[in-house]
């Protein structure tokens, strides 16, 4: 079986002038404390939201604005950026599809059930997985790196 280790790019501050670049986008997108670490059942992480865009007109850079101005209905994304703001990363689908052979709402399901594995829950603002591929059904592993929202330092 085929291993594939996934890192993420540097944090950026969760600010328009950050998020309108992305319009156009598709991937997935990490939203993440900028002080505090959730205690999860399993260990501590900052991550508190993993979303997805599947298309261009509904793109990265227009999920996160929909989720820093409120209008996408998850208060927990709301209030923890006003409470101590937030930092985001993301991945580019185009990027990793010469390794994922399926769909992007598959891929955003196989990240919240790997995070569901390693702390035992899901992210704080993501309430379920959307979708349900099973991580046996992909004949492959993606070696996540889970530590880059984990303290530093």
């Amino acid at each position: 079986m085929k291993v594939f280790k996934i890192n993420f790019d540097r944090q950026q501050d969760f600010e328009l002038r950050n998020i309108k670049p992305l319009i156009g986008i598709c991937g997935l997108y990490f939203i993440f404390l900028k002080e505090t670490e959730m205690p999860y059942p399993f260990g501590k992480s900052s991550l508190i939201y993993i979303g997805m865009s599947e298309k261009k007109t509904n793109s990265i850079g227009k999920r996160l604005s929909d989720h820093y101005e409120g209008v996408s209905g998850n208060e927990g994304i709301s209030n923890y950026r006003k409470s101590e703001g937030l930092y985001f990363t993301y991945l580019n689908f185009e990027m990793l599809k010469q390794i994922w052979k399926y769909r992007i709402e598959d891929l955003e399901s196989y990240f919240i059930l790997d995070f569901l594995d390693k702390y035992g829950v899901y992210p704080i603002c993501n309430n379920k997985s959307g979708f349900e591929i099973k991580k046996h059904d992909v004949p492959m592993t993606l070696e996540i790196a889970w530590k880059y929202f984990e303290k530093r330092g």
